[in-house]
């Protein structure tokens, strides 16, 4: 194939996404149904050349950027706060998906090995979180099921990866050992967050003596997210961990060490770019899909290939939903939990347990199993366990995609205006500090000071947001009169854009400080410094 059709092909690829996407957003219908859909349906065109990419290639291209992107935006007070069920679905629920994918598989399906059926089992285990929120978008899910939601996808994409490889490794090198695959997996997990921490850490330093030019900044945060998972491969420890370590550190120090307008456009880069990768592999799968399908058709028939998929889509859509209640309700019963932490609601349990839709990291992973063993000999089944692993992401985002809006207004899960309380909070407090700094500035007594007119005027901009924050819990007027004073010899615009950026800069130091407190999440201190950056943003320099 020319580096011409090559070309060629990808830039077809890319206007299918945008299509595709048009259609979804016509059809008001979430944009990873349409597009799994859609790939499907690329697959039964037999005029369409196959599309082939190296399996290594697969992670190395696709994963940095997804984890990465994800992990920055990831609040780690709500993490922590919500460890525990978090952690009871992302790593509990992931082994146990894998190994009863893999017995149920390696059970029902003649000549799929017990490791063929772990390999499975570790491709599907890991639900995604963005599609289960692009789905839910709109329908105001209590704050903290997104919170575990989200955190589950986070840390079980890595648990998920990592079953992955051993199963890989086992299927390819045919041998395995129990303890030596318990050593490495602690060596591979802890040593893949040191990874991920330290060059985290050195990438910050470096991007803190950047010249401050956005696209470099931008530039340079898609490097980290490549730079992590490759050194974090290349010294044998797990690139998944390293990546979502270093991502969850960044993002914890971008807010203080970014500039504005950096983050603005480094908003929209990302965005864009994580939306090219999530549509292209699910067009890429279904343009593989043929050559699978091809592949089965001689050895399996159309019924058998069906049965197989819905057997192991109905495993694993069950699976989920057996371990989410005693997950949710036995600490409490066990008293494992603390006094405080309140008891989760059937209704909550329900949404979560039936948000397992599966997405980019399952299609990333069956793309990446190996065609070969290390003998050279054809990995076994592997065009079956990459149709099984499509037809769970299809199952699962079409039909529980589609019935999860339905299943919402039915349970009519109250919201806990726990993001709407948050964020009055911060929009209050960042708005006193940057009073509290205008009258720093004014009682300076050793620097010039501006107008006492254009104080007053910042003070009652300051205070009237503070007045229509607490409208519903009290009413109160900005008073004060300023005295005539006389005008300063700096010109007045140099004072309206100084004291703007200082108000701008104590509402963000404020805010920081909020988060670090642990009184505000990531999501509610993001959505106000967006808002804080645009502002800056139309100051002249």
């Amino acid at each position: 194939m020319s580096s011409v059709h090559t070309v060629e092909i990808i830039l077809g690829l890319l206007v299918a996404v945008a299509l595709l996407t048009a259609v979804a957003e016509k059809l008001r219908v979430p944009f990873p149904i349409v597009l799994v859909l859609g790939g499907l349906s690329l697959a039964l065109i037999p005029s369409l050349p196959d599309a082939r990419l190296d399996p290594e290639l697969v992670f190395i291209l696709f994963l940095p950027p997804v984890l990465y992107g994800a992990a920055w935006l990831t609040s780690w007070r709500d993490f922590r706060r919500n460890k525990r069920p978090i952690l009871m679905l992302s790593i509990g629920l992931t082994l146990f998906t894998t190994v009863i994918v893999g017995l149920v598989a390696h059970w029902a399906i003649p000549g799929l090995t017990l490791a063929g059926g772990f390999v499975l089992g570790a491709i599907i285990s890991p639900p995604d979180a963005a599609s289960a929120t692009a789905i839910a978008q709109g329908l105001r899910l209590p704050r903290r099921v997104v919170v575990i939601l989200e955190g589950e996808s986070l840390v079980n994409d890595a648990m998920g990866l990592v079953l992955y490889k051993f199963a890989v490794v086992a299927v390819v090198t045919g041998s395995f050992s129990m303890g030596g695959a318990v050593g490495q997996f602690f060596w591979v997990s802890l040593g893949g967050i040191a990874m991920g921490l330290g060059l985290g850490w050195i990438a910050s330093v470096i991007q803190c003596r950047l010249s401050a030019v956005p696209a470099v900044e931008i530039l340079f945060s898609f490097l980290t997210a490549y730079a992590v998972y490759l050194g974090a491969e290349a010294v044998h420890t797990s690139g998944v961990l390293a990546t979502v370590a270093a991502g969850l550190y960044s993002g914890w120090l971008g807010p203080e060490r970014l500039a504005a307008q950096t983050r603005i456009e480094a908003r929209a880069v990302w965005d864009l770019f994580l939306f090219v990768l999530n549509g292209l592999i699910f067009i890429l799968i279904g343009l593989q899909l043929r050559t699978v399908l091809s592949g089965l058709m001689g050895q399996r028939s159309w019924g058998e290939l069906a049965g197989y998929a819905l057997l192991i889509s109905g495993t694993a859509i069950i699976v989920r939903m057996v371990w989410v209640f005693p997950a949710a309700y036995l600490p409490h019963l066990l008293r494992l939990t603390h006094p405080a932490e309140p008891r989760p609601s059937w209704k909550a349990v329900t949404v979560i347990g039936w948000t397992g839709m599966r997405g980019i990291v399952t299609l990333a992973a069956a793309l990446a199993v190996p065609t070969v063993t290390a003998s050279g000999d054809p990995f076994p089944q592997r065009d079956l366990i990459v149709f099984l692993s499509f037809a769970v992401i299809v199952a699962t985002l079409v039909i529980q995609g589609l019935t999860l809006p339905v299943l919402l207004r039915r349970l009519a899960l109250p919201e806990d205006g726990e993001a709407e309380r948050e964020e009055r909070e911060a929009r209050i407090h960042a708005a006193r500090a940057a009073i509290v700094d205008l009258e720093r500035i004014a009682n300076d007594e050793g620097a010039e000071k501006p107008p006492d007119s254009l104080l007053e005027s910042f003070r009652n901009r300051y205070q009237q947001k503070v007045d229509e924050l607490l409208r519903d819990q009290f009413e109160a007027e900005a008073k004060g009169d300023a005295q005539a004073a006389p005008m300063s010899t700096l010109p007045l615009m140099r004072w309206i854009q100084r004291l703007r950026r200082d108000g701008l800069a104590a509402e963000r130091r404020a805010l920081i400080e909020l988060r670090k407190q642990g009184r505000i999440g990531d999501e509610v201190m993001h959505k106000i410094e967006r808002e804080l950056d645009l502002e800056e943003s139309r100051l002249t320099p």
